[in-house]
């Protein structure tokens, strides 16, 4: 944590440990550190991108979720899904509203009588990038593809018994069971089309460095730092804003906010970033150095709670644990506020989101229950905390809600906090090793369903112990009576009557107190000045063909 850091927080300042002062020669050199830091940084990127070509944009990332593979198949970072998002068409796409429309698809899935059957026409204007036709034959080569071979393709194997085509222009997909999302599943990305010509010998393999789909963009060149997008003159909506986009990532947060300022990117995504970087770009952005566009929050931060062994087997510490949250200092600290608060494990504005359903931060309440479980009276709760030792912010979490738990509860309760890196911790997870640790969820299609049923599904219960799904594998293995037929039964459900159940699922989760909402995380893009405002899809992702120099 620097020193601007702390100068912001104000009087929180106090509730965190401050570093070593550092010896005056090198707090003289410091800035001169970070200028030489931000040249070499830039350098690199020089080394790693064309020059600025004519008419030409260069949107760059940082590469802590780079690809070594184009292939739908093998995708499953950020930065791959936003490629896919340029190159390909699904069926179904949601809008910053949360809403899902038509895409490759004419019309929504009509429905048999039972739910079990839908069938989905099709456009019939669209060709892929080797100028093949796009229609149900290609469409379904493209899905039992991916329900094969895919990283995801269990979100189709679950829910898709059977699929044809049932004419030149028609899909129809047999369902295992009714599923009222169906068309927010089918606007993944990595559900996108794939010319069944360009792909003929990949069937069950991936093509790794050539995609070849519907898109407004044409993939011309690919390396994991850097992809080159060209407008695809036979697409069928509307052409590109822009005469083409070279996409570039560094793994160095610095250096990419370096080559914004200095004018060799034209737009910075914030995934990935430093918070210090997010923080002086939304100010920057504020004086009219930059433009900046927010999307919606798919992302969250949550604490899962080991429920099935002490200390917190105990639902009275969980529940205290919940009340001694203070959020909005949190975020404060952790975020400059640039994370939002959040008390409902469906961020909006999907339904199920819109009232606060965990309890906020009551540190008198949390102490009444410390009180009841034992402790506050001469006895304190050793609380143990894991945060992934390569994720800056969750060790920002850490130390912060660990002096604010000694200022609020320090008799109670001592937050001892130990770090690992994030892939052992996924490793681990099902195996019962962390207490209490600090996760994030970004799904792959954001509905209600794909945020509640990953933490809260539950196969096989013993009371409220979940012995084998989600919640096991997520790390908690809480569960409770009746819980997992409310999930199946939001599957069913539409209208005010999915919203209601979302929100009953909630109210259980909150009183179960093993998953807590921390925050969610906006995704953010600044453009150079003379570019309009980056806009988003419902998936938090860029609108790319969007991306275009405002009129003078």
């Amino acid at each position: 944590m620097n020193g601007a850091v702390s100068a912001r927080a104000g009087p929180i300042a106090a509730l965190t440990p401050r570093p070593q002062s550092l010896r005056p020669g090198w707090a003289a050199f410091r800035p001169l550190l970070g200028l030489w830091i931000i040249g070499l940084a830039s350098l690199a990127l020089q080394a790693c991108q064309p020059r600025h070509p004519a008419g030409r944009l260069i949107v760059a990332t940082r590469s802590g979720s780079s690809f070594d593979s184009v292939d739908p198949l093998d995708i499953t970072s950020f930065a791959g899904a936003q490629l896919l998002s340029a190159v390909g068409d699904p069926l179904y796409a949601s809008d910053s509203k949360g809403r899902v429309l038509p895409r490759l698809a004419t019309a929504l899935p009509r429905l048999s009588a039972d739910g079990r059957t839908a069938t989905i026409p099709l456009r019939r204007d669209v060709r892929f990038h080797d100028g093949s036709r796009f229609d149900a034959a290609a469409m379904l080569f493209s899905l039992e593809r991916y329900r094969a071979k895919g990283k995801f393709g269990y979100l189709l194997a679950g829910r898709v018994e059977a699929m044809a085509a049932s004419g030149p222009y028609e899909l129809v997909l047999r369902l295992k069971r009714p599923y009222s999302a169906l068309p927010a599943l089918l606007s993944s990305v990595n559900l996108i089309p794939l010319s069944p010509v360009a792909y003929r010998d990949h069937a069950r393999s991936s093509l790794r460095q050539r995609l070849v789909s519907t898109g407004p963009y044409r993939l011309t060149s690919f390396n994991p730092q850097q992809q080159t997008l060209e407008p695809f003159a036979g697409y069928w909506g509307p052409p590109p804003a822009n005469r083409g986009l070279h996409l570039v990532s560094l793994s160095n947060s610095t250096a990419l906010y370096g080559a914004l300022v200095s004018g060799e990117i034209d737009v910075l995504l914030s995934d990935g970033l430093e918070t210090d970087q997010l923080r002086s770009l939304q100010r920057r952005a504020d004086r009219g150095e930059f433009v900046e566009g927010t999307g919606p929050s798919v992302e969250i931060g949550y604490l899962t709670l080991l429920a099935d062994r002490p200390p917190l087997d105990n639902a009275l510490l969980r529940r205290a644990v919940a009340l001694s949250l203070d959020r909005r200092l949190i975020s404060e600290r952790v975020s400059f506020g640039l994370r939002d608060p959040l008390r409902t494990l469906v961020p909006a504005p999907l339904p199920g989101s819109s009232t606060p359903i965990y309890p906020g931060y009551d540190p008198a309440g949390a102490r009444v229950l410390f009180r009841q479980a034992g402790y506050c009276n001469g006895r304190r709760l050793a609380l143990p905390l894991t945060f992934r030792s390569n994720v800056p912010a969750d060790r920002l979490f850490a130390l912060t809600w660990q002096a604010q738990l000694r200022r609020d509860l320090g008799d109670c309760v001592t937050l001892e906090i130990s770090g690992v890196e994030s892939t052992t911790a996924y490793n681990q997870l099902d195996k019962g090793v962390f207490p209490m640790i600090l996760l994030e969820w970004r799904p792959d299609y954001p509905d209600p369903d794909n945020y509640l049923v990953p933490l809260l599904g539950c196969d096989r219960a013993r009371g409220t112990v979940c012995l084998e799904g989600n919640s096991a594998l997520s790390g908690s293995f809480w569960t409770a009576p009746g819980l997992e037929q409310q999930l199946e039964a939001t599957e069913t459900a539409t209208g005010p009557a999915r919203t209601q159940l979302f929100e009953a699922i909630q109210r259980q989760a909150a009183a179960g107190a093993s998953f807590l909402p921390l925050w969610r995380v906006p995704p953010r893009a600044w453009a150079r000045p003379g570019l309009e405002v980056p806009r988003f899809d419902g998936s938090g992702r860029v609108l790319l063909q969007a991306l275009r120099r405002s009129e003078p």
